[in-house]
């Protein structure tokens, strides 16, 4: 009697349970099917062009680069927003360098303009770089209320000389980098402390850091400005920390200028 008693709930619950199961299975395949196809749709040249851009967004910092080779590196801190956006489509970013001490007095401003390649060129994003008419009206752009900046329609006639053109390429498969590129051979022209032409290269990586080596050059070919160890390493801000507020960087002897211009173009226009 008594397995007569289970048997009607028993069958109801393999019944309802099947029922279940082969709904989550289906909620399963239809759901693998939309990732598929997802992945599979193929990225356009615009796509890359606005992930370049928000790579590029945000506060990043020099601070462990300063923190293991003193003698080559400052602690910098770069912020990048977007500012406006062109008819075409291109977008455009504010772009300052300051010292981790001194945000309020960036040493350099600069206007970026990233748009997708030519299609007759083999790279995927175009990044060129742009002096800015008045920089006094824009530093802190990023840090300032939306209605406290210029507005976009002010970008636009404030974005003033081209400076610099980097092409960038989706990096190969297993490296550390989402895309990477540089100036084209002869650099662009720069009259720098004693520079005939400078030379960029950037790379974007997976983790959010941004490596960016600025160089001046004379006409015999001789560095005369940037670091020589290697690119800049900018990594997204780090969360407050007690201790950063201890760390001997933040309390290091004043730098002399001459340190700085050997190491760091503070003005490369």
């Amino acid at each position: 009697m008594g397995s007569g008693e289970d048997n009607p709930g028993g069958t109801g619950g393999g019944v309802g349970g099947i029922v279940r199961g082969a709904v989550l299975k289906a909620l399963v395949v239809f759901g693998g099917v939309l990732l598929i196809r997802r992945l599979r749709r193929s990225t356009t040249r615009w796509d890359h062009a606005r992930a370049v851009a928000d790579a590029l967004s945000g506060e990043k910092f020099s601070r462990e680069q300063a923190r293991k080779d003193p003698g080559n590196y400052f602690n910098l801190r770069m912020l990048t927003c977007p500012a406006t956006e062109m008819v075409d489509g291109s977008g455009v970013l504010y772009f300052e360098q300051a010292f981790w001490r001194a945000p309020e007095k960036p040493f350099r401003q600069r206007f970026y303009m990233v748009k997708p390649c030519p299609k007759e060129m083999k790279c995927d994003v175009e990044l060129s770089s742009y002096a800015i008419r008045d920089v006094e009206e824009y530093k802190n752009f990023c840090d300032r209320r939306k209605d406290q900046r210029p507005q976009p329609e002010e970008v636009i006639a404030d974005i003033a000389e081209h400076l610099t053109t980097i092409h960038l390429s989706r990096c190969e498969r297993g490296k550390r980098c989402l895309y990477e590129g540089s100036t084209t051979p002869g650099g662009f022209p720069n009259s720098w402390s004693g520079a005939a032409y400078c030379t960029s290269d950037l790379s974007i990586h997976k983790n959010g850091e941004i490596h960016i080596w600025d160089k001046g050059f004379d006409d015999d070919g001789n560095q005369v400005w940037g670091t020589k160890a290697g690119p800049y390493e900018f990594k997204p801000a780090p969360k407050s920390n007690y201790d950063d507020m201890f760390s001997p960087l933040n309390f290091s002897a004043p730098l002399s200028l001459e340190k700085i211009e050997s190491s760091y173009a503070i003005d490369d226009q």
